[in-house]
């Protein structure tokens, strides 16, 4: 293929997997370690499995980006246990991948941030209250100043940058003190609900387990005070407040717009399903026709979930004037304080 179809066939293929509900997003457990422990996760963490050389991965990703895929989030465990971050997180930014690291923000110092801003990277960090003995009841370990230190590091950081809050019973009151952080921070916040027993994906723990009208009244008041910015983050807002009420949600991505992949390049239609193939061994096209389309399809239709990252693309193509706020809100970061 001569260089000018090559870079057509480049333009085209994302698009055509919009059309054809093929994957453009990844998920990508870069690392299966950390240094937190968190009392809703279930990865399997910590227990010495094979983690991708930085050569490996950039072998599959090199063929994901054949494949369509442009969108990769980074995460764990936590990704900046993983020394050769910085050089994998380069190789994936010169193949043309959309990236967002995603950490518990413990690690970061300031030669980091530094580095990380040269790449066109956004970047979140998690953080679920303000108040130290909350923190360490629900990420299991004291760290929270670690976690401030590291936001304060971001405060020139020159893109979009996130800060991702999942609401448990433990903190449901203090996050909008969290979301007005981060604003005042130049953070753009994501607010997200505790999931637990769906599918493989998320631990049940006594401490963090709500009663749903009590947390959807949570996420209903976040936008009765209208602290969270218009586009998806705001409709993802009010998604989770119909996914705690019981109301259908729309299609998710699983498996058709986005798909999960672990450090080792085991692939799954998302987080709550067993992966199905590695991509070490196999293509994605031959991963993706093992995928058990009927209980994806139930699962989405029984709106077991409401993960961002498995609702994202979908959501954005249904809601184009979103996509456009959405942008809005990106663009305008630096003035949400």
């Amino acid at each position: 293929m001569n260089a000018p179809l090559a870079l057509l066939n480049q333009a085209l293929t994302p698009v055509i997997n919009l059309m054809v509900g093929r994957p453009v997003l990844a998920t990508f457990q870069v690392n299966l370690r950390c240094n937190s422990a968190c009392g809703y996760c279930d990865l399997p963490l910590n227990v010495g499995r094979y983690e991708m050389t930085r050569e490996e991965i950039r072998m599959v990703f090199s063929g994901l980006y054949r494949d369509g895929v442009r969108f990769v989030l980074v995460q764990g465990g936590e990704p900046l246990l993983r020394r050769d971050l910085p050089e994998i997180l380069d190789d994936l930014s010169a193949m043309g991948f959309h990236l967002t690291l995603i950490t518990n923000g413990t690690k970061l110092t300031a030669h980091l941030v530094e580095r990380l801003g040269k790449l066109p990277l956004t970047i979140s960090v998690s953080l679920d209250t303000l108040d130290r003995e909350q923190y360490r009841q629900i990420r299991g370990a004291d760290q929270l100043l670690q976690v401030l230190e590291g936001i304060a590091l971001l405060k020139d950081f020159p893109h979009p940058k996130f800060l991702t809050c999942i609401v448990s019973e433990v903190n449901r009151a203090e996050v909008p003190a969290v979301v007005r952080f981060a604003r005042e921070q130049g953070f753009l916040p994501v607010v997200g609900a505790y999931h637990w027993n769906v599918g493989t994906y998320g631990r049940p723990d006594e401490l963090l387990m709500y009663d749903r009208s009590s947390a959807a009244a949570v996420f209903s008041g976040l936008l009765d005070e209208e602290l969270i910015p218009s586009g998806y983050l705001r409709k993802f807002v009010e998604d989770n407040v119909s996914w705690l009420r019981g109301q259908k949600l729309e299609p998710c991505d699983a498996g058709r717009y986005s798909v999960a992949i672990d450090a080792s390049g085991n692939v799954s239609p998302c987080l709550a399903f067993p992966s199905v193939g590695n991509l070490l061994e196999s293509s994605l096209s031959e991963i993706l026709a093992r995928f058990n389309r009927q209980k994806i399809q139930a699962c989405s239709d029984n709106s077991s979930c409401n993960r961002l990252d498995g609702r994202v693309v979908g959501t954005i193509l249904r809601h184009p004037i979103t996509a456009l706020r959405s942008a809005r809100s990106f663009t305008s970061q630096g003035a949400l304080s």
